[in-house]
């Protein structure tokens, strides 16, 4: 019997490498003649950059409250590319103290950036997920030089609900190599950036933003997005607060198009640079798990593509979840019990393979 354990990570309480290892002990104590397999995943979220290939570079930098702190991202020599997930500096758990709906910005994933153009990197790859702000991507334009400026030529205040007042950019100190890399940008979610299934009002309210923040931060994405040519309605561009708004931005002013961006499903694609597909074809039982199952979970996130390519392929699949609400009908589920992260997800093994 196959077993395929490929979880995305419980956000703050374990890694997808971690929560794999410990499904697949419960699974290994109730089946210890199955072969067990562990693919942990990412969506773009936090973990995403991990799951490519390269060395590992750790940097001063700053949150999204703008306080110095330290993060890494993923560099390979070899093909000039580096992996940078947004949540790695700009992230929402290290703001849990201080929520920055309206000021925060993603500055420090743009030292990230620069840091990595100045090793060598030609292609960015940027894990959207987890973001603790709604900036539009305007502070990583800041940190490659080009600032936003209201229509009387000030720098705006940093974060997103000073874009109300957005008119242009001034790109005189603009770090041309940074700028004109080519963007794979791996969003989480299918959500646009305007509108009431956009950034502000989906994704506002779990960064901290009130429903007077919510409407405002939604105004600013918008003027945002029309004084950057931009359709705030694009599928992805809602992700991690709106980035790929400012970044379509940039790299159209300096090429003349958007060929150089690529906003993709981030599932999939670090679906596909594992081997999901394979290691599907050959499983009996597909557990994947995250922190908490609801009907988002169905929209670009890890657990609802595995399970989507499990149906497809025919494969018996499973859920693990702190709170598992709207799973499909047939999937197996089990819900994790009041206790520390490593003894809850070995239990729900137990529980997965007892029913399987």
């Amino acid at each position: 019997m196959n077993i395929l354990i490929a979880p995305d990570s419980f956000k703050g309480t374990a890694t997808a490498a971690l929560a794999a290892e410990y499904i697949a002990t419960g699974v290994a104590e109730v089946l210890p003649d199955s072969s067990i397999t562990t693919l942990p995943l990412a969506d773009g979220g936090e973990g995403t950059a991990a799951c490519f290939s390269g060395s590992s570079i750790t940097l001063p930098t700053t949150d999204a409250a703008g306080r110095l702190t330290e993060a890494s991202y993923v560099y390979n020599a070899e093909t000039c590319e580096a992996f940078i997930d947004i949540a790695a500096a700009s992230g929402l758990p290290a703001v849990q103290d201080n929520l920055v709906p309206t000021t925060g910005d993603t500055y420090g994933s743009g030292v990230l950036i620069a840091d990595a153009v100045s090793r060598g990197a030609r292609r960015i790859t940027l894990g959207l997920g987890g973001s603790a702000t709604v900036d539009g991507g305007t502070g990583i334009l800041v940190a490659l030089g080009a600032t936003p400026m209201n229509k009387e030529g000030h720098p705006l205040r940093q974060g997103g609900a000073a874009l109300v007042d957005f008119d242009h950019f001034d790109t005189a100190q603009l770090n041309i190599p940074a700028a004109s890399v080519e963007w794979v940008l791996l969003a989480d979610v299918t959500a646009p950036a305007t509108g009431p299934t956009g950034a502000a009002a989906v994704f506002g309210p779990q960064k901290g933003a009130s429903e007077t923040d919510v409407d405002k931060l939604d105004q600013a994405l918008a003027t945002l997005c029309e004084r950057c040519g931009i359709d705030p309605e694009r599928p992805g561009f809602g992700a991690a607060g709106g980035v790929p708004i400012a970044l379509t931005w940039l790299s159209t002013m300096l090429h003349g198009t958007e060929d150089a961006v690529h906003v993709l499903p981030g599932a999939q694609v670090v679906a596909q640079s594992m081997g999901l597909d394979q290691q599907l074809a050959e499983a009996d039982l597909v557990i994947t798990g995250e922190g908490s199952f609801d009907s988002q979970s169905l929209t670009g996130k890890v657990t609802g593509m595995v399970l989507e390519l499990a149906e497809r392929a025919q494969v018996r699949s499973a859920i693990v979840a702190g709170k598992i609400s709207d799973a499909p009908a047939g999937v197996l589920t089990a819900e994790l019990i009041d206790a520390d992260v490593r003894t809850q997800l070995i239990d729900a093994g137990r529980r997965i393979a007892a029913q399987f």
